[in-house]
């Protein structure tokens, strides 16, 4: 077996989580305080290196606004007329949570828990929140619209998405793949190659198939105190780094410590076509903090005609 081309450093990117093609859209939501204001806690998702900035209706205190806690983990905070700009040194830790309080001219005291996203819940990280406590002025009605209408469109595109699935061969067979039943499929195994760091250990199984390629991956989860998961799958042309479409089918959302999971990909033929002339694919993998796992080139030759 060939060793499979591993990378170690964390490289983020803005791709959508799990097999989504589309690039994240900046992320803006709002936060509505209960009137007169209560002791309640507001989650802000962060992630390291990207700003997220809380903005208010009123004018913030600068001189009482702080982190209890945390120190060395983010850039000073940035205080700018009714905003508050956070940065990130780094990721925080899955369980780490780190207390801001933000205090308003008048007086008001916000309460803020800073957290990474939790790939379980679906969250992406915070670019922007806006916290409002008059619930009827015209930017917090217009927020709440916003907010409704992305919620709606985020319902419909994963119905559509479900639909296309549903009458997908591709997806019928990453499913037969991901659970092991290649006898039920066109594909055969023509390369096995494998990696390992201190936490994932992956060996990928590449197949040829009729006009189609496929990729399984076999991951065991080797930390001791935290899940793998999958945050995107990428797949682009060799050349002009065009991105294209894949079926997409796993075992399971999210590997638990000293398990194994199973996570398969169907690239049909045509992905491999660019300006009228085939051309290799690139495959990458990136778990749930932005590393890239691992990365597979594919190439034309896995086509069976």
């Amino acid at each position: 077996m060939r060793p499979l081309r591993y990378t170690l450093p964390a490289v983020l990117l803005a791709t959508a989580a799990l097999a989504g093609e589309t690039r994240d859209r900046p992320s803006v939501r709002s936060v509505r305080l209960v009137a007169p204001p209560n002791d309640t806690t507001h989650r802000v998702h962060v992630r390291g290196r990207i700003v997220t900035t809380l903005r208010f209706e009123r004018p913030v205190d600068a001189g009482k606004t702080k982190l209890l806690g945390g120190e060395g983990r983010l850039e000073p905070l940035a205080v700018v007329r009714d905003k508050v700009v956070l940065e990130p040194l780094h990721d925080l830790d899955a369980q780490e949570a780190i207390p801001l309080v933000v205090t308003l001219v008048d007086g008001t005291e916000v309460s803020f828990l800073l957290r990474p996203p939790d790939p379980r819940e679906g969250a992406p990280t915070d670019q922007q929140v806006d916290v409002f406590q008059d619930h009827e002025s015209t930017t917090a009605l217009h927020a709440a619209l916003m907010d409704a209408l992305r919620h709606n469109r985020s319902l419909l595109e994963e119905s559509e998405r479900c639909r296309a699935e549903e009458a997908s061969e591709d997806h019928a067979l990453a499913a037969l793949l991901a659970s092991g039943a290649l006898a039920q499929t066109p594909f055969k195994v023509v390369d096995r190659i494998y990696g390992e760091d201190e936490s994932t250990k992956i060996t990928a199984r590449v197949f040829q198939g009729k006009n189609k390629a496929a990729v399984v991956f076999d991951i065991k989860n080797l930390a001791t105190d935290q899940s793998w998961s999958m945050r995107s799958a990428r797949l682009t042309t060799l050349a002009e780094g065009h991105e294209r479409a894949f079926a997409f089918r796993a075992t399971a959302r999210e590997i638990s410590s000293g398990q194994s999971g199973v996570i398969a990909l169907v690239v049909d033929g045509s992905a491999f076509v660019e300006q009228g002339a085939l051309t290799s694919l690139w495959l990458e993998i990136y778990r749930d903090d932005g590393t890239r796992q691992a990365v597979v080139q594919l190439d034309p030759s896995l086509l069976a005609r």
